[in-house]
């Protein structure tokens, strides 16, 4: 395994991450990013460092500072995946098969590393936070402190675990299109 600072670790970093969307994204427009567990840290990374993101939105965001640690990620993954969909595995075991338990492992130990928290603070777009009602990787407590931190609301997808863009896609869709739609202007 590579050590923290050879490459392999550095472009894994969220900072690194981000600078790679950010390459893909236009100069100009009106973009609501989103970001999926680990990625949210992700896009909340580079929507400070553009002025075309018009909203995040933000499904079960990682990671709460007070389970950061691997023990206590472990755990909540646990509480977690008993609450998912069998037919889940099928669709997940390629991609992570593809990513590989070394790499994901590298991944997230970075994604475990960046404050999004402290991310959001900064002057953010407006921002939109779903969680699954069974998901304890995004715990209800870490969900409420960040919309309290970006002014957000939190939409709860009920019977839902951490794969809410799997199981619940429209609450996905129904989120980015209230950042999306243009509001009419004010007489």
């Amino acid at each position: 395994m590579s050590s923290p600072a050879s490459p392999g670790w550095e472009r894994l970093r969220v900072e690194a991450q981000a600078a790679r969307l950010l390459d893909l994204l236009p100069a100009e427009g009106d973009l609501v990013l989103v970001g999926h567990s680990a990625s949210c840290s992700v896009v909340v990374e580079a929507a400070r460092h553009t002025g075309v993101v018009r909203g995040l939105v933000l499904v079960g965001p990682t990671t709460d500072p007070a389970a950061a640690t691997w023990p206590r990620m472990v755990v909540q993954w646990l509480r977690t995946a008993s609450h998912e969909r069998l037919w889940e595995v099928g669709v997940l075991t390629p991609q992570y098969r593809s990513t590989g338990l070394a790499s994901m492992v590298r991944g997230m130990d970075q994604m475990r590393r960046y404050r999004t928290d402290v991310g959001v603070i900064q002057p953010s777009p407006p921002t939109r936070i779903i969680r699954g009602a069974y998901d304890r990787i995004a715990s209800e407590r870490w969900c409420a402190d960040l919309a309290e931190a970006s002014a957000a609301s939190v939409t709860v997808v009920p019977g839902a675990g951490h794969m809410v863009p799997l199981t619940h896609p429209q609450a996905v869709v129904d989120a980015v299109h209230s950042l999306a739609d243009p509001v009419p202007p004010a007489r």
